[in-house]
């Protein structure tokens, strides 16, 4: 019966570690096995610490477009369209150097979904590096529950998101290192701690994330404006922000941030 314990598999994969959780055990080992293959066929085609990889050869100027596999001008399409969304805030070229990694987890992510909906999975979660895709329930009709890690102690959470066929991006300096850099100005943002979204697909939320964390105090204005996507922020001075349709069930903090953005405060 679907929503049944199934299986779970852990794939180091892609500069860090892939879980697959697969709670209709109607589901074979082989649906995992392709979304593996998959995973693995992404980091051979866009990882930037692999020179033979496509994108870094598209990046030395070794081989052109056409030479790529199609994949590479599907991501590049999306990280077209994420600048333009993102008013330049998605960037593309890190150091003068081609590096589309900021969509390409939450595309490939979103596609191993597509694998195993193909396969008849209706329940499954999938957890790239805290970047998660959920679909149908977690077992009993319960929905998925996923933790947002606290940016200044990851032994706890900052909030809690229940829900189905939902995606969870966040981005962090816990994640991405002491220097996040706004790429208009090159300099580096310290206004954020953390910048949590989440919608109906990995691909636009982990970018939206990572565009908000680098839009430093104003990415709340901008986040508001998102069809689709909630978000959570964690400022760099501890206090938070969330857009209204954003529900926590996180303790008390988390209900109270709730109960505080929807008089219209900020914490």
């Amino acid at each position: 019966m679907p929503g049944q314990v199934g299986l779970r598999h852990v794939e180091p994969v892609m500069g860090t570690v892939v879980t697959i959780d697969v709670r209709d055990p109607s589901i074979g080992q082989g649906a995992v096995l392709a979304v593996t293959r998959w995973l693995h066929t992404v980091d051979a085609t866009f990882s930037t610490y692999r020179d033979d990889s496509a994108i870094s050869r598209l990046d030395q100027g070794t081989i052109s477009l056409e030479d790529c596999p199609e994949t590479v001008a599907i991501v590049l399409d999306l990280c077209d369209e994420l600048t333009k969304r993102t008013n330049g805030y998605f960037d593309v070229c890190y150091a003068d150097h081609l590096d589309p990694s900021g969509v390409v987890k939450g595309w490939a992510v979103d596609q191993a979904d597509a694998i195993l909906r193909a396969a008849g999975s209706g329940d499954h979660l999938i957890n790239a590096g805290g970047d998660i895709l959920m679909a149908g329930t977690a077992g009993a009709d319960s929905p998925w529950r996923v933790g947002v890690i606290d940016p200044f102690d990851r032994t706890r959470l900052a909030a809690v998101v229940a829900g189905t066929d939902l995606a969870v991006a966040t981005s962090g300096v816990a994640e991405r290192g002491l220097h996040v850099v706004d790429p208009h100005t090159r300099q580096a943002v310290k206004e954020l701690a953390s910048v949590t979204v989440i919608g109906s697909d990995l691909t636009h939320a982990d970018a939206y994330a990572t565009a908000g964390l680098a839009m430093g105090r104003e990415s709340p204005t901008w986040l508001d404006t998102l069809t689709g996507f909630e978000a959570f922020v964690v400022f760099a001075d501890g206090s938070s922000w969330c857009t209204r349709g954003f529900h926590s069930e996180v303790s008390v903090k988390g209900r109270e941030l709730i109960e505080d953005h929807a008089r219209g405060r900020f914490r």
